[in-house]
C-alpha cells in the first residue's frame, strides 16, 4: 500500500481510487508515510482529510441505509421461523443460529464492494450446501459430530464472509488484516448496542409495569429476539460509515489487555503446578483449557490487526503473548495425543488435535515474524500475512469437521 501511494502520490484521481478501494488500510500506509512527506501540497490536504475529527455520525446513504432495514428484517424473520412454523427451537438454533445473520453480512459486503459473480457462486454455493447438510443430519442429543458441526459452521461461514469484505483483490494482505480489525471494531460496536438496548428494555418493561401491563413475554419474543439479531447487522454499516466511532476504542483495548492476557497466562501456568489439576486425566479441563487458548489467539490476531506501525513495545509484547502461547498449546496438544494413546480415537479428540495442530503452526509464523518485526528485520505487514494466508486453511478443517465426520464416525 506505500508503495502504491508514493507511486500515485501526484495523480489526485488515482489516489482516490485506492483509498475508495480500501480505507482503513489506506489510512495507516499514509499516516506511517506522512512525516516523509510534510510540505507536500496534496499529501497535507490527504492528512488533513484523514484526521479530521467530526462528531457527526454518517448514516450512509439512503440505498445503504435500505439495504440495512432489509437485512435486519430477514435476520428478525429468519430469528422467529421456530416459533411461526412450530419447529423445535433445540433442532433449529444449534443448527442455523448462524445463519441468522452472517449470511446476511456477507450479502451486504459483497454489494459494498461489488464482489464478482465468481465469488459470489462460491461463496453462498459453498453457504447453500451447508445449510441443507447441517438440517439434514440425524438429530440426537447424543451425537458428538452433530455438536462439532455445529461448533465449527460458524468459523466457516466467518471465513467465508472474509472475501465479501476483501473484496476481488484475495491477495491483499493487507485488506485481510482490515477484516480481523474490523471484526474487532464490530465486537466494541455490537456490545454498545446491546447495552444501550438492555438499559431501554428494562426501562421500557419497568414503565409499563407501572401502569399495570405485563408486556415481559411478548417484548423478549419479538423486541429482544429482533434486536439481538439485527445488532450485528446495524454494528456494521455504523463501523463502515462511521470509522472514527471505534478507531481509537480498538487499539487502547488491544494495548491493554495484551499484558494483562500475558500476566495472566503466566500466572495460570504456574497455578496450574500447585492446583493438581491436569490436563491428562481431566476431559473438563482441557476443554476449558483450549477455550483459553483459542480466546488468546484471537486476542494476538485482532492485537495484530490494531497495529498500523511496528510499535517495538507493543511488538515485543505480542511477542512473548504468542511465545507463552505456544506453550499452553504446547501442553493442550500433548494431553490430547495422550487420550488418544490411552482410550483410542474419537470425534472429538480427532476434532481437538487437528484444531490444536493447526493453531500450533499459525502460533509459530506468527512467533517469527513478530520476532523479525521487533528485531526491526521486516515489518508489522509480514505479521499480518502470516495470519491471512492461515485462514483459508481454518476453513478447510471446518469443512472436514462438518462435512466428513458425521460421515467417517457413522453420525454418533
Amino acid at each position: 500500500m506505500k508503495n502504491e501511494i508514493l507511486t500515485y502520490l501526484d495523480d489526485p484521481r488515482e489516489l482516490e481510487k485506492l483509498y475508495r478501494g480500501n480505507k482503513t488500510p489506506f489510512k495507516q500506509a499514509f499516516s506511517a508515510l506522512y512525516p516523509e512527506l510534510k510540505g507536500n501540497a496534496l499529501a497535507d490536504f490527504w492528512n488533513e482529510r484523514l484526521h479530521y475529527d467530526t462528531d457527526d455520525i454518517s448514516w450512509g446513504t439512503g440505498r445503504e441505509l435500505l439495504m440495512v432495514l432489509i437485512a435486519a428484517l430477514v435476520a428478525s424473520f429468519i430469528a422467529k421461523i421456530p416459533a411461526m412454523f412450530q419447529i423445535d427451537e433445540e433442532f433449529f438454533y444449534p443448527r442455523n443460529i448462524v445463519f441468522i445473520f452472517l449470511p446476511l453480512l456477507t450479502i451486504y459486503f459483497a454489494w459494498k464492494n461489488k464482489l464478482q459473480a465468481k465469488w459470489i457462486s462460491v461463496i453462498f454455493g459453498i453457504m447453500t450446501v451447508s445449510l441443507i447438510y447441517i438440517n439434514a443430519l440425524p438429530a440426537s442429543a447424543t451425537s458428538d459430530t452433530l455438536l462439532l458441526a455445529c461448533i465449527h459452521l460458524p468459523l466457516l461461514l466467518w471465513v467465508l464472509l472474509g472475501p465479501a469484505f476483501v473484496g476481488n483483490n484475495l491477495s491483499d494482505y493487507s485488506k485481510w488484516l482490515a477484516y480481523l480489525k474490523y471484526n474487532g471494531d464490530l465486537i466494541i460496536m455490537t456490545t454498545l448496542i446491546l447495552i444501550a438496548g438492555a438499559i431501554m428494555s428494562g426501562v421500557t418493561v419497568g414503565l409499563f409495569a407501572l401502569i399495570g401491563f405485563r408486556i415481559e413475554q411478548f417484548y423478549v419474543a419479538y423486541i429482544v429476539v429482533s434486536g439481538l439479531s439485527a445488532a450485528p447487522i446495524v454494528g456494521t454499516h455504523l463501523t463502515q460509515t462511521n470509522p472514527q466511532l471505534v478507531s481509537k476504542v480498538s487499539p487502547v483495548i488491544a494495548r491493554i489487555f495484551s499484558p494483562l492476557v500475558l500476566i495472566m497466562l503466566v500466572l495460570y501456568l504456574f497455578a496450574i503446578l500447585y492446583s493438581g489439576k491436569d490436563p491428562y486425566n481431566d476431559r473438563e479441563f482441557l476443554l476449558i483449557f483450549n477455550l483459553l487458548l483459542i480466546g488468546v489467539m484471537a486476542i494476538i490476531f485482532f492485537s495484530t490487526a490494531e497495529m498500523s506501525r511496528a510499535s517495538t513495545t507493543a511488538t515485543g509484547m505480542l511477542f512473548l503473548l504468542s511465545t507463552v502461547t505456544i506453550l499452553v498449546n504446547g501442553i493442550a496438544l500433548s494431553a490430547i495425543v495422550f487420550r488418544i494413546a490411552e482410550w483410542g480415537i474419537t470425534p472429538n479428540r480427532l476434532a481437538v488435535l487437528g484444531g490444536n495442530l493447526l493453531m500450533l503452526l499459525n502460533l509459530l509464523f506468527i512467533t517469527i515474524r513478530l520476532f523479525r518485526s521487533f528485531t526491526k528485520k521486516s515489518g508489522i505487514a509480514a505479521v499480518g500475512r502470516s495470519i491471512a494466508i492461515f485462514l483459508p486453511i481454518y476453513c478447510l478443517w471446518a469443512a472436514v469437521v462438518i462435512f466428513l465426520f458425521p460421515v467417517l464416525f457413522s453420525f454418533r
